[in-house]
This record gives C-alpha cells, structure tokens and sequence, in this order.
C-alpha cells in the first residue's frame, strides 16, 4: 500500500527497566525508531530516576519523527533508569502536541507516566463519568481516560497494580499500554489481544514492547508475548504476573500480520515474514494469473510477492525504484499532485517490464487512487498486461480498535463490486485474498476480521 492512502496503526509503546541504575533514555530511543512505522506523528520519552527522591521524572514530547524529536543533547540531559516511550498515529484525537504521548499525571498518591497503543469503545461513556466527578481534561485522546481512571482508582487501592486492574476491569476495547510509576514498570494487553505486547530482557534490564522488533534493536533477548488480558509489573526484585482478565476467547488483529508489523518481528508465536508469504501463496492458489513477472508495491506488497511467485512458479522481479529521500510531509492537496507524488517516490524499471505481462501484488486497495496511478505507470513504460492481486480481502467496514480504516464512504469497495474496481484502476484482471484464506496466514490463532466481515468481537458504538 502506498503512502498517500495506507492504514494507520495507531501507535507503538516501549518500556525498559534497570534497576541497577543504568540510564533508560537512549534505550528508548532505539525502541521507538525501530517502532517508527506504527506512528510518524508525534513521539514522546519519560523517565524516573528510581535512585532519586520519588517521583523525580523528566518527560520530552514532540511533533515528528524520533530522530527529529529526540536529538542528542535532549537524550543526554534525560536522566534515569526506569522509562516507558511512544509513537503515535492519530486515530482518536487530533495530530497536536497536547495529544502526544506519554501522558503524564501529577496526583496525590504521586507522578504516573501512560503510553497507550490502541482505541477505546467506550471511551465516551467513561469520559462523561469523570467529567461529572470533576476531572478536567487536556487531550482528547481515550489515553487519558485510561490514566485518570488509573489515578482515581489508585486513591481508593493499596497499589497501583489494584488501580490498574480495577480500570481493565471497566474499559474496552483494544490496548497494549506501558506504565511507569516512580519504581515499577507495567504492561497491560486487552483480554482479546487484539494489539500486540510483548517481554524482553538484556543483561539486568527488562523491557516491554509493541513488537518483537524492538527488542532486537536494543540487543535484547525475546522471553515471550505478554498474555492477552495479562498485567506484567517489574521492580527491583524482579517480574510478577496478573492472569486474573484472561480469557479463553481472543481476537488478534489479522492485519498485523497483512500491513502494520514490521517484516522482523514475532507476534504470538507467528513470524510476520512468513505470515505474508503464505498470504501470498494462497492469493496464487485461488486467482492464477498467465504472466512473465510478480512484482510487488514497495514495500509492503512485495513478501506477498514474493510467496505468489514461488507458489505460482512465475519469476519474481522489481519493477518499481523507490525514491527514499522523498520528505515524509509531502503536501498532497490535489488530486493532480497526488499523482505527482506518486511518480516522485516510485519510478519504473522499464527494462523489467517492458513487453511483459505482470502481476502486481500489493497488500490492500483502500482508495484506488494509488494502485491505478501504478498500473497507468506500469502500462506507460511498456508492460502488455498488468493483473493485481491484494493480499487481503476487500475494505468493506471501519475499524473501531485503533486502526484508521475510514468510513465505508471512502472505501471503494463498500461500493463497488470487483469487476467495477477493475475497469476504475485499469488492471486487466483483480483478484483479492479470500476471507477464508486469511486463517493459513496465522496457523490456529484466533483473528479480528471486523473490516472484512462485520463480525466485531465485541459490542462497537452505533452498531
């Protein structure tokens, strides 16, 4: 999926604990680069020095990408050993500043520091409930629902561990949250697992990430994925488990493993690689194509690519260069120079393809506007055939668990059939992924299919 229409992911969270005093900062940082591509908005680091008087913490958050946020001389001044940090997309609430995270609250039972990746469904209701109860809110994001709960809570327990346990107990939704008190590290995963948590260590640290991937980027050791439903706490004496929300019944997000994680990451015990190959294999089982070549839109559609072409036994290629200095922010306000951005990223090997019929995988079509502008690319520069195949099924509802997958109106399969997205982007044949395929990406793992299927695993607002 290309740029100018790709799904969001909503953020990604990274925690790290040293209790031997060991700054977590830079740590951080590291985590959070190589979590960059589930949120390029907005990105934030907090951190307590545990050696210090409590609750002595030092948060920075800023508009951009990590490397642009968190220069040298700001990590270098980020004293402390126990941090938690975050990416963000925004999904629910806007691309400001107040809304970037962590979140932190200054209380009477002392500092908490919040990083959430997800979307609560009941966020309104909850919100309301604090309103009437006196609480003044300066974001307008559901994180900050989930922290002030956590704060009120932790009033009336004898730990923050019961503070948080009470506040699972009343939201829902989908989360994967980082929370940082003055000495303890927590993770929290919805009991349906619909985002991914999971638990690492390196020498005396440990961490809690979004994604495998973080892990390796802090050469950390991988222990395993944090529980759906499971609350992890780390302190100085070490790692304690709360198995008390997990259920029997699970929903893990099915495009985790089609779009949003990275290449090199683990998630429940399923590779993400080759998640995608076999997504790719089975789109050449069920829409055979008779062509030269199997290409695949950078980046994200070439595995499926390349699995299509192993299966179908027709060569894998690159048809496409991609153009990595292109900014971030490209301003894309018209259609004309949506199209323009298109042929400034990505520019075609024309001796790859010329004469050729070719298979063009990608790993969704949200819009169309993206995939026809490759097409008409592919075309120009002398392919005889162009047939797509998208390793999902079509986009037909929204997503209400922290994805921005937009209303039906913007989707254009909601109103269309196949055969008119067809002719609309040109290709001379589409087929995409059966919905009853999705299942041999992901082995047994129980999957949400909601914006496939209309089958969301819990009650959703306006439904």
């Amino acid at each position: 999926m290309c740029q100018d229409e790709r799904i969001k992911e909503a953020c990604g969270v990274f925690g790290i604990y040293n209790p031997h005093g060991e700054d977590a900062a830079s740590s951080i940082y590291y985590g959070l680069s190589s979590l960059q591509h589930r949120g390029q908005e907005s990105c934030g680091i907090a951190v307590f020095d545990t050696s210090g008087p409590k609750g002595n913490m030092n948060v920075q958050r800023g508009m951009g990408l990590v490397s642009e946020v968190f220069k040298e001389d700001v990590l270098s001044n980020m004293k402390g050993n126990l941090g938690i940090g975050h990416v963000r997309y925004s999904t629910t609430g806007a691309a400001t500043l107040s809304n970037a995270q962590p979140l932190v609250l200054n209380y009477i039972k002392g500092t908490l520091a919040l990083a959430h990746n997800g979307n609560l469904v009941n966020t309104e209701e909850l919100r309301n409930e604090l309103a009437q109860n006196g609480a003044i809110f300066h974001t307008t994001t559901d994180s900050e629902v989930i922290a002030y709960y956590i704060a009120r809570e932790r009033v009336r327990t004898k730990s923050v561990e019961e503070a948080i346990m009470k506040t699972a107990e009343k939201i829902k939704g989908a989360y994967g949250l980082v929370i940082a008190s003055p000495r303890k590290l927590i993770g929290v995963r919805d009991p349906l697992g619909l985002k991914p948590l999971c638990l690492g260590k390196r020498d005396d640290s440990y961490i809690i990430a979004s994604e495998s991937c973080a892990l390796t980027a802090i050469g950390a050791q991988f222990l395993r994925d944090i529980k759906p439903g499971e609350i992890v706490t780390i302190t100085r004496e070490g790692i304690t488990s709360n198995l008390t929300l997990c259920q029997s019944r699970q929903a893990h997000c099915i495009f985790e493993y089609i779009y949003f994680a990275r290449l090199d990451s683990k998630l429940d015990g399923i590779s993400v690689y080759e998640s995608r190959l076999r997504a790719g294999a089975a789109l050449a089982k069920a829409y055979p194509a008779d062509a030269d070549l199997v290409v695949g839109v950078p980046d994200s559609g070439i595995t499926a690519a390349q699995g299509f072409a192993a299966e179908s036994g027709i060569p894998f290629g690159l048809a496409f260069y991609k153009n990595s200095y292109v900014g971030r922010t490209f301003i894309k306000p018209t259609q004309k120079e949506r199209e323009s951005s298109v042929r400034l990223k990505l520019s075609v090997l024309e001796s790859a393809v010329k004469g050729k019929n070719i298979v063009l995988v990608d790993d969704s079509i949200v819009r169309g506007t993206t995939i026809a502008n490759l097409i008409h690319l592919l075309k120009h520069a002398g392919a005889k055939e162009v047939h797509v195949r998208v390793s999902s099924p079509p986009f037909l509802y929204p997503c209400y668990f922290g994805t921005d997958v937009p209303s039906n109106q913007l989707l254009i399969a909601s109103s269309h059939s196949t055969e008119e997205i067809r002719q609309l982007i040109g290709a001379d044949s589409l087929g995409y992924m059966k919905i009853e395929d999705l299942q041999s990406m992901v082995g047994d793992l129980p999957l949400c299919k909601a914006c496939f299927d209309n089958h969301y695993p819990m009650d959703i607002p306006n439904q």
